[in-house]
């Protein structure tokens, strides 16, 4: 049968990609489930039980649909904050508002800056919509700053993508460096600030609301698909200046936000103490993956997220011949996909039974490497 004929010509030059593959497709092609999740950066520690509960109550309303306009959650973000409502949009996860942004600004040919390497999603975005992405090499296992802001003024870059902290390699720069870069741009630059794992990272890390809050330029995404254990409900957030926030409204999908997911992002904001418990646990957990991966002879890269990213000490063929013998043991875990990051492999940190299972099975493994 001929295929349809009127896909554009964007859409029949495009690959198709999976920005990342799940553990579940990797499940269905060992033949045999993962016995430690490690790989995702989820929370492994869990939504708070008041959250749970919150769930469970409002699961016989599943019939209707969700508020489409996240009123009480933005209205609950906005006190969080300390913003008003209006410069805040709620979305399906980080990854739905960076499709949006992206429609928002991107053309075919419009130049956009990210670091080669980094999250790959955006991307994705980016040449769904015909963007010409200008990438820059990380600088000693961080985004670059000066070299993205080189870029950007080279290419006149509509868009700059910047996550800190940084994933894949979960470095992060001080809130001071975050705030002259973003200062430094030109105003026809928006900046797509990834603020996914800002729980889990020291204060000094995160500028503070007021210090970009007047910039029209600025968008800092925030998400509860981290800490806050809600990867499952797809609940992420922007804020920013009122009328740059504004324009989400042009393009969102009113009702692409479940009914659960904003009861638990609300239960979730709620129960701060849950929160903190669980950022210990991080710290924790943190601490164990370094202490053990050096004791194999392995490298871990401090870390400012809710993972650690570990120089394997050599190529991407030593990296994923680990990677592959932790996945034979049942372990999922990720490593970056560009070089030289490639040299290294990613853990997510998780309760300790799960961790544990991680070290057993990285001892078999580097023993068979010799």
């Amino acid at each position: 049968m001929p295929a349809f004929s009127r896909f554009t010509p964007l859409a029949n030059s495009l690959p198709p990609t999976v920005p990342f593959v799940g553990p579940e497709t990797q499940e269905r092609a060992r033949g045999a489930r993962f016995i430690a999740r490690l790989g995702a950066n989820e929370s492994g520690f869990g939504p708070a039980p008041s959250v749970i509960e919150a769930i469970g109550r409002e699961a016989r309303l599943s019939w209707r649909y969700a508020d489409p306009e996240n009123h009480d959650l933005m209205v609950r973000l906005a006190a969080h904050l300390g913003l008003r409502p209006e410069q805040v949009v709620v979305g399906e996860g980080i990854d739905g508002l960076l499709g949006l942004i992206v429609r928002l600004i991107v053309e075919p040919g419009t130049p956009v800056v990210t670091s080669l390497g980094a999250y790959p999603t955006f991307n994705f975005h980016v040449a769904g919509f015909g963007g010409r992405l200008v990438t820059v090499p990380y600088r000693d296992d961080h985004e670059d700053l000066e070299a993205l802001l080189d870029a950007v003024r080279r290419e006149d870059a509509a868009l700059v993508y910047l996550s800190n902290p940084d994933n894949p390699m979960g470095t992060w720069h001080r809130a001071a460096s975050i705030v002259a870069f973003a200062k430094a741009l030109p105003e026809t630059t928006m900046l797509v600030l990834d603020e996914a794992y800002g729980e889990t990272a020291p204060s000094s890390a995160i500028p503070a609301i007021a210090e970009l809050a007047d910039m029209p330029n600025v968008l800092r995404f925030r998400t509860f698909s981290k800490a806050y254990g809600l990867a499952g409900l797809r609940i992420g957030y922007v804020f920013g200046v009122n009328e740059t926030v504004a324009m989400f409204d042009r393009v969102r999908n009113h009702f692409g936000v479940n009914r659960l997911g904003q009861t638990a992002a609300l239960a979730a904001l709620a129960d701060q103490t849950w929160l903190s418990h669980v950022i210990a646990q991080v710290v924790a957990s943190r601490d164990q993956i370094a202490k053990l991966v050096g004791g194999q002879g392995l490298r871990p890269i401090a870390s400012a997220t809710n993972f650690v990213t570990v120089d394997c000490g050599g190529g991407a063929a030593r990296s994923r011949a680990i990677l592959e013998g932790l996945v034979s043991r049942g372990v999922f875990i990720r490593m970056p996909g560009v070089a030289p990051l490639n040299r290294c492999i990613r853990i997510s940190t998780g309760p300790e039974a799960e961790i544990d299972i991680f070290e057993q099975a990285l001892v078999e493994t580097m023993a068979d490497l010799g």
